[in-house]
């Protein structure tokens, strides 16, 4: 095989807010951390483990702009990239390294606004516009067959 790849996809939560910077030019580029969660139980001891990794995000241009926009510290996202390692000089004079998934493509899954409606039940329902009516449901009730009412089907 002659071939390589250099695939990731996380799904994660964001640890952070998006932090921003823009080069001269109109460019600009935003990092972000993503914490994906390993659980297991211990055979031995019979207690549940979990394990955290972080994961440093990278994202140019409009991409950042949106993540941006959108993006809360604890909203639940997609990403799919590449790895890529960089240096730098420290304050220190040494040479420092980072790896990093450089986003292609990613997906908005919840925001930790709708996580908490869903643990507190606190759903809004959505209201019909002013002016339309409910349908009937009383119209739309058909009469049960006897049959069908004996059957043991599992749904």
């Amino acid at each position: 095989m002659s071939g390589t790849l250099n695939k990731v996809m996380l799904i994660g939560h964001l640890g952070d807010e998006v932090k921003m910077h823009y080069f001269d030019g109109g460019n600009c580029i935003g990092r972000f951390p993503i914490a994906t969660n390993e659980s297991y139980t211990n055979k031995q001891t019979g207690e549940k483990v979990t394990n955290t990794e972080w994961h440093n995000i990278v994202v140019r241009n409009k991409a950042a702009e949106i993540c941006e926009k959108y993006l809360s510290k604890g909203d639940k996202i997609y990403v799919e990239g590449r790895l890529k390692t960089r240096q730098w000089q420290g304050e220190d004079g040494n040479t420092r390294y980072t790896t990093e998934v450089n986003v292609q493509d990613f997906t908005f899954l919840s925001t930790k606004k709708e996580s908490m409606a869903n643990v507190t039940g606190n759903i809004p329902q959505k209201q019909p516009m002013s002016g339309t009516t409910q349908p009937d449901s009383t119209r739309d009730v058909q009469p049960v067959n006897e049959q069908e009412q004996d059957d043991d089907l599992p749904f």
